[in-house]
């Protein structure tokens, strides 16, 4: 199950334990008339395959999730903690305890308990079970203990985790059942969340049924008010343009439009809600044996391109240079940790260095090193739109005027979850990684590398595995100086890249929302017409 671990990573949409990234820009709900009994339709761009939370990271199917399965807190527009299946909560670094709401039922009616609740988060810290989460947002070693009488649960993480409330606090709920049987979760059953899985039809729809009986909505969130949905419906619609021209034909209401449809939508006046996401992002694949664990060669690369070219290129002009991995608004730690640590554009200084590491060209013009040419393969996702391949065609030209044998490789997710974690058949990376919170960086820049593990560049950086431990042993904010001078060591060494944000913007017609992961289901509210 190593691979979907990645897909946090991949994709560079999905967030763990994300905050809320704002309520729609046009709220229509103050001059529309609401409307019961409606169904809500999704454009999902892949199939979500497995539903189990406890298995997946894809974003996708994490989206998907959010609507079966409630988490302990809820999380309000702006990023604030709400009342989820927890009517109170209190945590260190350490230890966090949660007081559940009464009268909270699953998806077949059993009551969840503080029991069921306990047994999510120690299977998950359990390290033999294999979640892609641990590490994420449950530490190896976590355990957790019930309070029948009293409703309570209470966590001992397995290593500080100075976000632990957040952490534990989003982490899907399953009910009993589910822990029993996971095969009953792969199929999004089980659940305790506002909606029930009432129809699969993989690679085109799923069709989920709101829960009547529901009541445990973000904070004072009424059961009974206008505008819920009866259904909703995730159709899996690969193709951004004809999602787009769904949208505007109103056979959907909701589309996260990454390309040149965006336009299009904006100029219609549709409205929309928008997420700041990482965009550019380059990591080298510095396993021995790859000319990626040479610095002097991943400098080279860098300096012979001008990244905020390469940038605007991807956004279409309409993105702005990277200051860190965690972009959304609300982030804990703010400070820039890329400007003034990434090399200038100087391809002719990237020509000397090469010649100074023992990288010299040959009379074809492509350099080598003890016999072995300097060949990089790139991995471009497809599945972040096709400004892409139009910035991994403009590198592999600057690259290979320095003397480089560059061949870029187009993948989808799975093909880049097996190359990044399996093969290792690699040597730059263009996936952007997305994360909620600076601890999250860990596992995958200092922790056990593939295929046990999700280090997928083979990183050993001594001062960003230092800082963040120091860093997690500090509670929230206080430790954001010590998380931002990891980053940067990472970036000043180049074994992470970020380079440009970008803005995904998710268009709706007939309907209204906001999002923490992907859509807060108790937001919909839909429109009558």
């Amino acid at each position: 199950m190593r691979s979907v671990r990645t897909a946090i990573a991949v994709l560079g949409i999905a967030a763990l334990g994300a905050a809320g990234c704002g309520a729609p820009g046009d709220s229509a709900a103050g001059n529309r008339k609401l409307a019961d009994g409606k169904t809500f339709t999704i454009a999902i761009a892949v199939e979500p395959g497995t539903l189990d939370p406890a298995i997946t990271s894809l974003s996708v199917a994490r989206g998907v999730g959010a609507f079966l399965y409630s988490r302990l807190i809820s999380l309000g527009p702006r990023g604030e903690f709400l009342t989820g299946l927890a009517a109170k909560w209190e945590a260190d670094t350490k230890t966090a305890k949660f007081t559940l709401r009464p009268g909270i039922t699953c998806s077949d009616g059993a009551p969840l308990t503080a029991a069921d609740v306990a047994a999510n988060i120690a299977h998950i810290g359990d390290p033999k079970n294999n979640s892609p989460l641990i590490g994420l947002q449950v530490m190896p070693g976590t355990t957790a203990t019930a309070d029948p009488a009293t409703g309570t649960v209470t966590v001992t993480s397995g290593t500080p985790d100075a976000f632990l409330l957040n952490n534990i606090g989003t982490l899907p709920i399953v009910c009993g059942k589910g822990l029993a049987d996971r095969s009953r979760l792969a199929k999004g059953e089980q659940g305790s969340g506002m909606y029930v899985l009432s129809e699969i039809v993989p690679n085109d729809h799923y069709t989920l049924t709101r829960r009547k009986d529901f009541a445990w909505g973000p904070g004072d969130w009424p059961q009974n008010q206008p505008g819920l949905p009866d259904k909703i419906v995730f159709r899996v619609i690969p193709n951004e343009a004809t999602a787009a021209n769904l949208l505007v034909s109103g056979q959907i209401n909701a589309a996260t439009v990454l390309g040149p449809d965006q336009q299009r939508l904006t100029a219609l006046k549709l409205a929309r809600v928008d997420q700041k996401v990482p965009i550019g992002m380059l990591t080298f694949n510095q396993a021995a044996g790859h000319p990626g664990q040479d610095p002097a060669v991943r400098r080279a690369l860098v300096q012979a391109v001008d990244l905020n070219e390469i940038g605007k290129v991807l956004t279409n002009g309409a993105g702005k240079p990277s200051r860190g991995v965690v972009t959304y608004d609300g982030r804990p730690c703010t400070g820039d940790n890329v400007t003034g640590n990434l090399p200038a554009p100087d391809p002719a200084a990237a020509a000397k260095a090469l010649d100074a590491a023992g990288w010299p060209a040959g009379p074809d013009g492509i350099r080598s090193k003890n016999g072995k040419p300097l060949a990089i393969k790139v991995i471009q996702p497809t599945v972040l739109g096709p400004t892409l391949a139009a910035a991994a065609e403009l590198m592999q030209q600057r690259w290979q005027a320095v003397g480089a044998r560059v061949q870029i490789q187009p993948v989808d997710a799975a093909g880049m979850n097996q190359a990044l974690f399996s093969t290792g058949d690699w040597e730059v990376s263009m996936a952007p990684l997305s994360f909620t919170l600076p601890s999250q960086l860990l596992p995958f820049f200092a922790g056990t590398r593939p295929p046990q593990g999700v280090n997928y560049g083979h990183l050993d950086n001594k001062e960003f595995t230092d800082l963040s431990r120091q860093a997690a042993a500090q509670p929230g904010t206080s430790g954001c100086a010590l998380w931002e001078r990891a980053e940067a060591a990472l970036v000043k060494s180049l074994d992470m890249v970020p380079y440009y944000d970008s803005v995904r913007p998710t268009f709706m017609k007939g309907a209204e929302f906001y999002l923490a992961e992907g859509i807060e289901p108790t937001s919909i509210r839909m429109f009558a017409g």
